[in-house]
């Protein structure tokens, strides 16, 4: 007997979960990095094209898509997929990408989020007190990623412990389902989480002047570093190229996540007004949040020259090594510093249980099995596989996941579904079934930019990224010797996964039913 399919409670519990799933780490530690080494402001130029002619069209495509899979009873991607094109036996293996690039995220963002925990329990405890400059910093980072042994941590048992918890936190979270569990967190984590935002930026926007004798070390200069746009840049492919990235990561396009929250709306549910909605909670904490509190704070602290080694330091240190510096130098910065990276975790987590659903739903859906028992198959699958991206960080293991996983799969899936939907399922049937229930009117130059800018857009990307990297990506041309045992390990790591995914979709169709479309 087929059970009964999960559903949102109320709109505002899918905008919730959806904004809760693009609004991340990458929206506070990865965009100003990006912005800063990108042009400044000249990169928000690109970076607002890439979002109406790609960001905005494939978040429409993937709540319609997945809208109409989840009438089909199917709420993961080669379900979705095999919906929209029915009579190609095929195209459901090419949707294992959209179970696949979550899973690979999910294995080592959750261990990245664990660290954003345990520092916030190390702020309230003064735990990196003694850490004054930016290589004690980091040597504290360091020893508690288990990369080095030194005074501060001996092993890597504190950063497993805060993992572990972390873990079960989204496990909980998973097993309470859709509506009591997913639709619960992001109702109540999104509005703390904006209000801690504005409260870091608040901070940050009312520094003064720390140096007395450098002045020009103040908020309105470190804001002109972020903003001031090098026009010349926009004359540069990768900056184009990082835009898009961008993009990708900010809004979750790509991944299969919404596919799958879609899947639990109902037939007349709007999704042109809820995804605009989930889009633009994103961006105000993307660029208002994001863009005024990291690389400005930065700035003040350790001025116009020291800025340039910040900005190119990487995400991780940024919010591991120089924030926790500048809290330390600021009144009740013990405080401050718990809620900045109570607010990541509370990013973080968002994020994570929603990458967590696509497998979850795929073994719901397609093996008929209840949600307690798909998520502990999920929770155990996944606690084995996140051990490498923990014990190996420091080989280059994480890297790979996060390209192949978070990078690479993102671009593919969308040029694969982008097509699906504008040529295979018809981009006038498209334009219908995107209105079903709708409370507004798409403005029809995007039917033309769905059907030809987005997928020529995403092939220019794939192409670009082939012409200039990746060959020696493939071959590993920029990896040591002593590392390439290690990446072509989690290489082969990655492709175990792949392939098992494909034997199990293939077992799937083999027990499967035909589905009719709900009502």
């Amino acid at each position: 007997m087929a059970k009964e399919r999960q559903l949102w409670g109320s709109r505002l519990g899918i905008i919730m979960a959806v904004a809760g799933s693009a609004v991340g780490l990458g929206n506070f530690l990865r965009f100003p990095v990006q912005a800063a080494n990108n042009g400044g402001g000249a990169f928000m130029i690109p970076y607002f094209i890439s979002l109406l002619l790609l960001g905005i069209p494939l978040m429409w495509i993937e709540w319609t898509l997945g809208r109409y899979g989840g009438g089909f009873e199917h709420g993961s991607a080669p379900g979705i997929f095999h919906s929209v094109w029915q009579k190609n036996r095929f195209i459901k293996y090419f949707g294992i990408i959209g179970i696949f690039g979550p899973l690979i995220i999910f294995i080592y963002y959750t261990y990245i989020e664990s660290w954003t925990l345990g520092y916030s329990v190390f702020s309230l405890l003064n735990k990196y007190a003694a850490a004054s400059d930016k290589s004690a910093m980091q040597q504290f980072l360091n020893a508690y990623q288990g990369l080095e042994k030194n005074s501060y941590f001996s092993n890597l048992l504190p950063a497993y412990t805060f993992f572990v918890i972390t873990f079960l936190a989204n496990i909980t979270v998973a097993y309470y389902g859709i509506k009591s569990g997913i639709e619960k967190l992001c109702k109540f984590a999104m509005p703390i989480l904006l209000v801690l935002g504005i409260i870091i930026m608040t901070r940050v926007l009312l520094l003064g002047v720390p140096n007395l004798m450098k002045p020009d070390w103040n908020i309105s200069n470190g804001m002109g570093f972020l903003w001031n746009p090098d026009f010349s840049s926009l004359k540069d492919a990768k900056v184009w190229l990082a835009a898009a990235g961008q993009v990708f990561f900010t809004l979750s396009v790509g991944i299969g996540v919404i596919l799958t929250y879609a899947s639990y709306l109902k037939k007349a549910d709007d999704v042109v007004l809820s995804g605009l909605a989930a889009v633009s909670t994103n961006e105000f904490a993307e660029v208002i949040i994001g863009g005024s509190i990291v690389i400005p704070a930065a700035f003040i602290f350790f001025g116009p020259i020291g800025i340039q080694d910040v900005a190119q330091s990487g995400a991780f240190n940024l919010s591991f090594v120089t924030m926790p510096l500048i809290f330390k130098q600021l009144l009740f910065g013990e405080f401050f510093g718990f809620i900045w990276f109570l607010f990541l975790f509370l990013a973080g987590i968002t994020s994570s249980v929603s990458l967590a659903q696509p497998a979850i739903a795929f073994l719901e859906d397609e093996f008929n099995f209840d949600r307690k028992k798909a998520v502990k198959i999920f929770g155990v699958a996944t606690f084995i596989f996140c051990q490498p991206a923990i014990f190996l960080l420091g080989h280059g293991v994480l890297n790979e996941l996060d390209f192949w996983g978070g990078t690479f799969s993102l671009v593919l899936f969308a040029t694969i579904e982008t097509v699906l939907f504008a040529w295979v399922f018809g981009m006038d049937k498209a334009w219908k079934e995107i209105h079903r229930g709708a409370d507004m009117k798409i403005p029809n130059i995007y039917k033309f930019i769905i059907k030809y800018i987005t997928p020529t857009f995403l092939f220019l990307i794939l192409g670009f990224w082939f012409y200039q990297d990746g060959v020696p990506t493939i071959l590993m041309k920029n990896v040591s010797a002593a590392e390439k045992p290690y990446v072509l390990g989690t290489r082969v790591f990655i492709l175990l996964i792949f392939i098992i995914l494909a034997v199990l979709v293939k077992i799937a169709w083999r027990k499967r039913k035909i589905r009719t479309y709900k009502i």
